[in-house]
């Protein structure tokens, strides 16, 4: 690994979907700078990235890779993002420790779409980036058209700097639209300058011309030399993409295939040369206000990313913005008692580290990801743009496979939940189950792995039991006698009911119209109590709501009567009464938005049907261009898996809310199913 420079570290994120070869980026990156002697690959499972028994196992980035590199005497970290959308809150967080975000798209253009939640987070943040198109030599497209779709998803403009050089179907090489000099690829080497092809030329002028016109907008004396037809030279042409990127005017895109090394020594030039110093983004996300600290040596740094190690206990990741941290300071009330610099599954200590450096400080519990960290080691209140959490949209019911273990479990979710806060957790009541919440099935899945592999506690997990209600639809008057001699004091209870429905959403109420103290009245508690507990199951099985009950008569024995007895009147009496009310089925019904863009609305349309779903509307979703919002009740148990096909029609983009509305009748075949599904009583 080569020793990082003197000069100011910048870091650089690089995120876009899962299949776009983010990691293979990342490795080409380290072996073009020389921090690794070899550039593996994903399919050989030997990256420095990916390097958790869960990441290799799926072949996909799980959680941030954070790496360190120098490339022509600039020392750099990097870190690459997980790709999924499920996993997105990972790469929103350390997007906040960017100077500069790198976007890793794939050149084909109906793949386009699955980077519009990525630009909008990026546009709103102002974070600057540029657009690295991978996989170059798979194009079977247009560089025009496979630009037009990608502009299609940002508000900034994309200035392309390259176009491709093909021989037949292949790309071979790339012109520069700004040296105006042409490149062949070769692999696993930086490109050999070519001649320019003569096909080329009217492509070159074409795509430079519209380059210049993008930068003009942003630069009036650009735009006069423009209209007098004055040629810029190249260093002004640089600057100006230079002053554009870091003010996040324009996103410059760039061409590549990771996999061969193609395109990555470029990529590394342009960051080198375009991306602003950690004073910029200390400014941008208002990091030095919240630390309470001006601009100069005081230290301001930012947690990102939280871990928790098996060995090394707790880590927090660090981008240090001004200022220095060294090991021993004093932060959030606790001793620092370790920093240390990342290379993949490596861990380096180090003394101290300076402003721009990101590392990992150890075992400091009362730090936690979003923290700002001041000049005393005060721990300050996040930043007042801190990306949120998505609302939970899978969930799982998930229970120890060793009783003793529940504890256990408990405690390793609460990591999980501080490392990843899109994670929840909650008790069910109702079912009594424990309740794993996420962003999807593979990020549910990976929190199982991880109870098993990092906690050592095995769970089980199974489909969540949706909160069914019953309720009657007739009244009936019913008497109860509950009646038992034993030896001494016997057990005597008389009570007269009336069980009537009420209306929908007006849940249980009791009422005693007791005269001439046929039950004392220090019993009708007792009565209630026996009431509600039998109302927990209904002749269907569920809880029984929007019912009225009136005590109206009774009995009682001056020496047998007690709470007990008339609490488990109570009880026999709703129990007996409720199967002569004709019981009905009723269903959570959820309100549900969901957010998609335009060209998917029609298929969310049949989706809705398809889930006995009912459409309320539709309109634009405030914010989001080109995307619809798409409101509907729909059944709560047709929400459990709703995420999984809706990414599915959306190639992964779409997403939802929810929120309990109302209970209704269900009944047919659909009712008759879930009764027979319920559990018996044990």
């Amino acid at each position: 690994m080569t020793e990082v420079s003197a000069t100011t570290p910048r870091c650089a994120v690089l995120v876009g979907n899962y299949t776009s070869g983010k990691t293979s980026v990342l490795e080409a990156m380290l072996h073009a700078a020389g921090a690794v002697e070899r550039h593996g690959t994903v399919g050989q499972k030997n990256t420095l990235g990916d390097h958790s028994r869960e990441a290799r196992e799926r072949q996909m980035s799980v959680e941030p890779n954070f790496a360190r590199a120098e490339f022509l005497g600039d020392a750099w970290s990097l870190i690459d993002c997980p790709g999924s959308v499920e996993l997105m809150h990972d790469a929103k967080t350390c997007l906040m420790a960017a100077d500069v975000a790198v976007v890793v798209a794939e050149p084909e253009p109906e793949k386009a779409v699955t980077l519009a939640p990525l630009f909008k987070f990026l546009d709103d943040h102002k974070i600057p980036h540029m657009l690295f198109v991978n996989k170059i030599d798979k194009a079977g497209t247009s560089a025009r058209a496979m630009m037009e779709a990608l502009q299609a998803v940002s508000t900034r403009p994309l200035v392309l700097r390259q176009v491709p050089i093909r021989e037949g179907e292949a790309v071979t090489g790339y012109v520069d639209l700004v040296s105006e000099r042409a490149y062949r690829y070769v692999d696993g080497k930086p490109s050999e300058l070519i001649q320019m092809p003569e096909e080329m030329k009217d492509r070159e002028g074409e795509a430079r011309q519209a380059l210049l016109e993008s930068l003009a907008d942003f630069d009036d004396a650009l735009l006069e030399e423009l209209l007098e037809d004055v040629v810029p030279p190249p260093q002004e042409i640089y600057r100006e993409i230079r002053k554009d990127l870091q003010e996040d005017l324009i996103v410059p895109v760039l061409l590549g295939a990771a996999e061969k090394e193609n395109g990555i020594v470029r990529l590394w030039k342009a960051l080198r040369h375009e991306t602003p110093g950690p004073a910029a983004g200390a400014r941008r996300l208002g990091v030095l206000e919240t630390a309470g600290v001006g601009e100069g040596d005081e230290l301001a740094a930012l947690v990102v990313k939280t871990f928790h190690q098996a060995h090394t206990g707790k880590l927090n990741i660090a981008r240090i913005w001004q200022g220095r941290i060294k090991d021993g300071l004093t932060v959030g009330g606790q001793r620092l008692s370790g920093i240390y610099q990342l290379m993949g599954g490596e861990q380096r200590k180090v003394g101290e580290a300076g402003a721009g450096d990101l590392v990992a400080l150890a075992r400091l519990e009362s730090l936690a990801t979003g923290d700002v960290i001041s000049a005393k080691g005060k721990v300050e209140a996040t930043l007042p743009a801190w990306p949120q959490p998505a609302a939970p949209v899978y969930v799982l019911a998930v229970q120890p496979e060793k009783r003793e273990d529940e504890v256990k479990v408990t405690a390793a979710i609460a990591k999980l939940m501080e490392e990843d806060p899109s994670y929840a957790m909650r008790h069910d009541e109702d079912s009594g189950q424990m309740l794993l919440m996420g962003q999807g099935e593979i990020h549910l899945q990976l929190a199982v792995e991880r109870l098993k592999n990092r906690y050592n506690v095995a769970v089980t997990s199974s489909p969540p039991q949706t909160a069914y209600r019953e309720t009657i639809r007739k009244p009936t008057k019913h008497h109860t006698r509950f009646k038992r001699q034993t030896g001494g004091h016997g057990q005597f209870a008389d009570i007269h009911v009336e069980v009537r429905p009420q209306a929908r959403g007006e849940g249980f109420s009791f009422a005693s119209s007791i005269v001439g103290g046929a039950v004392p009245k220090q019993f009708i508690p007792a009565v209630e109590h026996g009431v509600r507990e039998a109302l927990q199951r209904g002749p269907l099985g569920f809880p029984v709501v929007d019912v009225a009950v009136n005590l109206v008569d009774g009995q009682y024995h001056s020496v047998d009567s007690s709470d007990q007895a008339f609490k488990t009147a109570g009880r026999i009496a709703m129990t007996e009464a409720l199967p002569d009310c004709d019981a009905v089925l009723l269903e959570p019904i959820e309100q549900v938005a969901i957010s998609v863009p335009q060209s998917f609305t029609n298929k969310v349309h049949s989706l809705i049907a398809g889930r006995r779903g009912q459409i309320l509307g539709f309109e634009a979703k405030p914010g989001w261009d080109g995307w619809d919002e798409v409101k509907a009740f729909m059944p709560g148990s047709e929400i459990a898996d709703l995420i999984i096909e809706l990414r599915s029609l959306t190639l992964g983009v779409g997403f939802f809310t929810h929120a309990f509305d109302h209970l209704q009748e269900l009944s047919g075949k659909e009712a008759e199913r879930v009764v027979q599904r319920r559990e018996p009583v044990t």
